[in-house]
């Protein structure tokens, strides 16, 4: 048989290439299998590392204890006690008193929808991070109130005096006390909005027990002068300098339409502006004036701003349609001695932490300064006033002429539980607050092994 050396010579290319080919080949599914292994392992690890994650998110630290707080007369209301998951304690305890209006335990800042977001809870979140750093924190519905701006009984709701609600914090301070988590001897209260009216007087009357107290939003002056205060004089503010732009002293009816702020204050029916009908909302606000066109922010605004006033917090209406404040609480508010005649009776031993957003619309940062001020003339041995700028009276972000709705910071809430912490022997360091503005503090007595 002859033999071709050139088709040999082909062949054996052939051969080679592949022999190279499936040797590239089979080092290309080694390298691939090596990849799929190594990437396998990764993601197991990966995927492990999110379970865990997941898994630390439902981690239980904090214990919940639904209760119900007998209030007296047959009245009762729903509280919840958090305590930290791990240990007996007893842990320091602190009682949230809330703030005006129909307010729940939770605090809740509007409706809850089955579908839509949840609303902010403030006194929970503040429950939630403090026990989850080791406080057993009580919290209340108002008299009258449950969940979701429910008004359980009107006849109690309609009823409720100021020295009600004095007298409820009183009787949720003893049910704290009486839980066998709660340390007696580190008890603290917090009290947010109309609720720091109510918590100097408890602790006044309470000194042996109450140990610090923690005022947020506070009210030093008369009620219906904060009021005012809300319903004329910032609203008036705000036409004169964000819609007066060329600072004649009008502004036209238009520009009210266009204003939540101004409309929600004027009396025109709350159905009308819902609709969001500028068109029937400018008609109806010129019937209200009895003009058209631009009118006088003094002569014309002004005086509807104060009737509406008047009517909000008038004593004479005998039944209560509100889920704000009702007409025998704002009378007996006003017959109320003011905090800033009470916060100097404060025990010399009871530290007192102020803490105010300086855009707070509801309860203006200067009436913090008020107690700060007041509590400097009496000498007043363990004083805090933290002040922080761009946020309102839930402490979340907002302008300086209309609350914004949301969360509490997480900076506020760092110093509240850092000042309590050094209040209430868990830590021994002294307080140091965030980068929040700072102003007149009392630092003679900044931790619970100084006292004077």
């Amino acid at each position: 048989m002859e033999f071709n050396q050139k088709t040999s010579n082909t062949s054996f290319r052939l051969l080679v290439g592949q022999l190279h080919s499936t040797k590239r080949g089979r080092m290309s599914l080694g390298l691939l299998l090596i990849a799929t292994l190594v990437l396998s392992c990764l993601s197991t690890s990966i995927f492990k590392q999110q379970d865990g994650a997941l898994a630390q998110q439902y981690i239980q630290t904090i214990r919940y204890r639904n209760m119900v707080i007998d209030l007296g007369n047959g009245v009762k209301t729903n509280a919840q006690l958090t305590i930290p998951a791990i240990g007996k304690g007893p842990f320091p305890g602190v009682l949230i008193i809330p703030g005006s209006g129909a307010v729940d335990k939770n605090g809740t800042l509007g409706f809850v929808h089955k579908y839509g977001p949840k609303p902010p809870t403030p006194y929970l979140q503040i429950a939630q991070y403090l026990s989850d750093r080791g406080f057993a924190v009580l919290r209340y519905d108002k008299r009258g109130v449950g969940a979701n701006y429910t008004i359980l009984d009107t006849n109690v709701w309609g009823n409720t005096t100021a020295n009600d609600l004095i007298q409820d914090s009183k009787k949720a301070l003893n049910v704290l006390i009486r839980q066998p988590e709660v340390d007696t001897k580190r008890i603290s209260i917090v009290g947010h909005s109309e609720g720091t009216l109510y918590a100097p007087r408890v602790a006044i009357d309470n000194s042996t027990i109450v140990k610090n107290i923690i005022l947020m939003g506070v009210l030093a002056q008369n009620p219906l002068k904060v009021e005012y205060y809300q319903d004329v004089s910032l609203p008036l503010e705000y036409a004169a300098q964000v819609l007066d732009k060329n600072h004649t002293g009008k502004i036209s009816i238009l520009q009210i339409a266009n204003v939540p702020l101004l409309l929600k204050l004027l009396p025109s029916p709350r159905s009308l502006l819902r609709t969001n009908n500028t068109e029937a909302i400018t008609t109806t606000l010129a019937k209200d004036f009895g003009a058209s066109g631009y009118i006088s922010i003094e002569k014309q605004l002004k005086p509807l701003l104060v009737k509406e006033y008047e009517n909000i917090t008038a004593f004479n209406l005998l039944k209560c349609n509100t889920l704000v404040i009702c007409p025998i609480l704002w009378r007996s508010l006003d017959n109320m001695t003011p905090n800033l005649s009470v916060i100097g009776n404060v025990s010399k031993p009871t530290g007192i932490l102020i803490l105010n957003g300086e855009n707070d619309t509801q309860t203006p940062a200067q009436q913090a300064f008020l107690l700060q001020q007041r509590l400097n003339e009496v000498n007043h041995p363990d004083h805090f006033l933290i002040t922080y700028p761009n946020l309102g009276h839930v402490f979340y972000p907002s302008s300086q002429w209309e609350t914004g709705i949301g969360p509490i910071q997480q900076y506020v809430l760092e110093d509240l539980y850092s000042w309590l912490e050094a209040h209430s022997g868990l830590s021994q360091t002294h307080f140091t607050p965030t980068t929040a503005t700072t102003i007149g503090a009392n630092t003679s007595s900044l931790n619970t092994n100084t006292t004077s």
